[in-house]
């Protein structure tokens, strides 16, 4: 009989300790604030979910972003770094509502290989795109004609975005290196 084990499995109470050290047993780990399926873990994935839409909704409003291939690939970016914070926050509601933990190995590395990547994406669009900002306001001089305090701003909500994701994508990882 082929057996389906679930991904998100329910939280049981800690192991009984060994009396001579106290340590606990191995391949057991502590439930962390911010790991998926943690209600730290549900506002991170909240605050990248909210910065990058931020940002997304900030640069679209804009006329001309499309004229320059840096907000292009930020729209892009934070477009994907939206999407995925908002899917995975839906899984993290249901595993708080559940009251349940991602522990399946297979899961934790999609999380975490995922993170990484739109973390990447992210970062570097943002860089790119405050490159772009700078030059247009700092060097160009030409603020009056473009949309600089949007540029700015929708910058600065992907490097939110990007402040929030890391810690997500470290706490997967260190769940992945950790089992």
């Amino acid at each position: 009989m082929n057996v389906i084990h679930p991904s998100v499995h329910p939280v049981e109470a800690p192991p009984v300790t060994d009396g001579a050290n106290g340590a606990m047993p191995r391949g057991r780990m502590k439930d962390i604030q911010g790991m998926p399926g943690t209600s730290g873990g549900l506002a991170l994935r909240f605050s990248q979910f909210v910065f990058a839409f931020l940002a997304l909704c900030v640069m679209g409003t804009t006329s001309d972003f499309p004229s320059v291939t840096a907000f292009r690939y930020l729209v892009a970016a934070v477009s994907l770094q939206s999407l995925w914070s908002f899917i995975l926050a839906i899984l993290d509601v249901y595993a708080v509502l559940v009251k349940r933990r991602f522990r399946n190995p297979t899961v934790v590395s999609l999380f975490a290989i995922g993170d990484g990547i739109t973390s990447t994406l992210t970062f570097a669009a943002a860089c790119a795109s405050a490159g772009i900002t700078v030059l247009i306001g700092n060097d160009l001089n030409d603020c009056a004609r473009n949309h600089c305090a949007r540029f700015e701003t929708a910058t600065a909500m992907a490097f939110m975005s990007w402040f929030a994701v890391s810690p997500s994508f470290l706490l997967n990882f260190w769940t992945l290196a950790s089992k």
